[in-house]
């Protein structure tokens, strides 16, 4: 059996996403979007809480008994960090590790257009929503933006995770990082706190709950750029996983709030890759602009996508759009690309006209 560290080691030199520790089963690594085994031997529930204490500080083993389940950040030497969870399942120690990159990436690396980006990093005030399953890069690109805004802008950065993920060195700004249950106790108030210490931009790791975000909101109204995200697929739901979280009374109030705080929302996810190695996000790019906002008040959400669609010319793209663009540059796939689009049928059209164009264009040739 490996140790803990051997294990790392292959998911770092392999570039693997995460690793996965359950009894009863190998270790297994994630790689280009599916499972590769580490080491052949099957896990004893021995074997995981001896690999968990080989990584667990003791604050959190004591979290894990009292809780069943405990995160932190673990660096791996200097060449990575990772974001560790580990929990209990019927009564035995599973382990996940999510890679944290060492370096972070461009904007050309993400695929993420620049020149819808740098006009929202710019701002002095709004809320900016990052959104996307679990494990669709997240993380990256809100890394890879406040990176761009501490070597560009002299601003004062609060960055409010759980755990600590990308630490930034103080450059052009000042980066000052707060970490929950180390730090602070919770998002909501370490939120309220940033608000006496003088910020221009906040992170928010996650909003969680309904006090997390009246907190973000209040401070986007009040002259912060404020950074979050929450797990949802699309700019659309993401309007509307934040409406239904308040009461029913006060819905059409923070339906008025959002059309003046919220400034943009990048929805994304990861496709594999037609070459079957490694993978690429595709993204849906929202900015906010008085067309979206009166149908934000108007309670119209559903007529958000069309709108995004004629606002081309803001920067803004549906994910179906980037997903199509992908698989006319061959790549992603055909079938990836239908069975992760929002509106297949829709989708099959497009990707039939574009066959029957190519077939036209080689025999004009």
């Amino acid at each position: 059996m490996l140790e803990m560290n051997e294990m790392l080691r292959l998911v770092v030199d392999r570039e693997a996403s995460d690793l996965h520790i359950s009894v009863g089963k190998q270790p297994v690594m994630r790689l280009h979007g599916g499972l590769d085994i580490v080491d052949p031997d099957i896990l004893t529930g021995d074997d995981s809480e001896r690999l968990m204490r080989e990584i667990t500080p003791p604050r959190y083993q004591q979290m894990l008994q009292e809780q069943g389940s405990c995160d932190f950040a673990y660096s791996f030497t200097e060449r990575a960090r990772f974001r560790t969870a580990v929990l209990k399942a019927r009564g035995k120690i599973s382990i996940v590790m999510r890679l944290i990159p060492s370096t972070i990436l461009s904007f050309e690396q993400l695929g993420l257009p620049r020149d819808s980006t740098l006009d929202m990093l710019q701002a002095h005030r709004g809320l900016c929503l990052i959104t996307g399953p679990t494990g669709s890069g997240k993380t990256t690109t809100l890394a890879t933006m406040i990176a761009w805004i501490n070597e560009q802008l002299y601003r004062h950065i609060i960055t409010i995770e759980d755990p600590l993920e990308y630490v930034h060195a103080h450059k052009k700004s000042i980066v000052t990082h707060r970490e929950l249950h180390v730090d602070t106790p919770s998002f909501s108030f370490a939120l309220r706190g940033a608000l006496r210490q003088d910020p221009d931009v906040i992170l928010v790791g996650e909003m969680r709950d309904l006090e997390t975000m009246e907190a973000a909101m209040s401070a986007a109204e009040t002259g912060h750029l404020v950074f979050a995200t929450l797990h949802t697929i699309s700019a659309a739901e993401s309007i509307n996983r934040m409406v239904d979280a308040f009461p029913t009374n006060q819905q059409n109030q923070i339906r008025s709030v959002l059309s003046v705080a919220l400034r943009s929302i990048i929805s994304q996810t990861l496709l594999p890759l037609a070459s079957g190695r490694g993978r690429c996000a595709a993204y849906e790019i929202l900015h906010m602009i008085p067309a979206i906002a009166n149908l934000i008040r108007e309670a119209q959400i559903n007529r958000i996508v069309s709108a995004m669609q004629t606002g081309a010319k803001y920067g803004m793209i549906t994910l179906d759009d980037f997903m199509l663009n992908l698989y006319r540059s061959d790549k992603v796939t055909g079938d990836v690309v239908l069975q992760r689009a929002h509106y297949p049928e829709e989708m099959r059209q497009k990707m039939m006209g574009h066959v029957e164009m190519s077939v036209d264009q080689d025999e004009e040739i």
